[in-house]
């Protein structure tokens, strides 16, 4: 393959990424805060979903793709501005794989309350709280590697 198609497939992959991430993380913590057991458990589901059609995919692209870029494109893989886009790829992904494992609780408890009608047990409130918690570093570290993805600082 040649750089621009490489490119063009990082840049794709980092924008499925970046949007499903926020799009999805918009929607849940939205639906959270209006309470309705059922469109929480709607919701819960389809971020689930979207995350293993969109999310896994791109997190396994995004660094095979920058490794292949910054090979073809002759930068030193201790350049400054790789090696801290490394580390903020990797604190997002310490954050995600804790965030998926409590959407996929919430997930199973938003059913079982709306199948039940009855409330969402606080064990799903306390995840909700770690789950925006989480988000917080996920988002910003994503957002300052987009910038050195972009701006490739020396």
């Amino acid at each position: 393959m040649d750089y621009l198609t490489i490119k063009w497939l990082h840049i794709l992959s980092a924008t499925f990424l970046f949007g499903t991430g926020c799009g999805t993380a918009f929607f849940m913590f939205c639906t959270n805060r209006s309470g309705d057991v059922r469109a929480m458990a709607v919701v819960t589901r389809w971020v689930a979903r979207a995350d293993w059609c969109f999310t896994t995919p791109t997190v396994l692209i995004q660094p095979l793709s920058g490794y292949w870029l910054a090979r073809l494109a002759g930068y030193p893989l201790s350049a400054h501005w790789l090696l801290w886009s490394l580390a903020l790829y990797g604190l997002a992904g310490l954050c995600w794989l804790p965030v998926v494992w409590l959407q996929l609780r919430m997930r199973d408890m938003a059913a079982l309350a709306a199948d039940g009608g009855t409330a969402l047990p606080p064990r799903y409130w306390r995840y909700e709280r770690i789950w925006t918690a989480l988000g917080v570093p996920a988002f910003g570290a994503l957002v300052v590697v987009y910038w050195l993805m972009v701006h490739k600082a020396a």
